[in-house]
């Protein structure tokens, strides 16, 4: 259970986690091929797989959605799993 507090590197672990989660289930797929899957531009995908993507609440919806899963399959720890 969280504390509470969120630190920078809190948040950097996350955005970490969901670009590898992510970048596990394009698997061969081109970010553009896999952004049309799941509804967001391939510029978004590069971004978010190198962690640079501040990404919404919206656009975190739309990938799960799309990719079928909960939001903690794409923001766990991968190596947790």
């Amino acid at each position: 259970m969280h504390s509470g507090q969120w630190h920078s590197s809190d948040v950097a672990n996350l955005r970490e986690n969901l670009a590898r989660n992510l970048r596990a289930r394009r698997g061969k797929k081109t970010q553009a091929a896999f952004g049309q899957r799941v509804g967001v531009h391939q510029s978004t995908i590069y971004r978010i797989e190198q962690g640079t993507q501040n990404v919404t609440i919206d656009t975190l919806q739309t990938l799960c959605n799309r990719l079928r899963c909960p939001a903690s399959d794409l923001l766990d720890d991968p190596k947790g799993k």
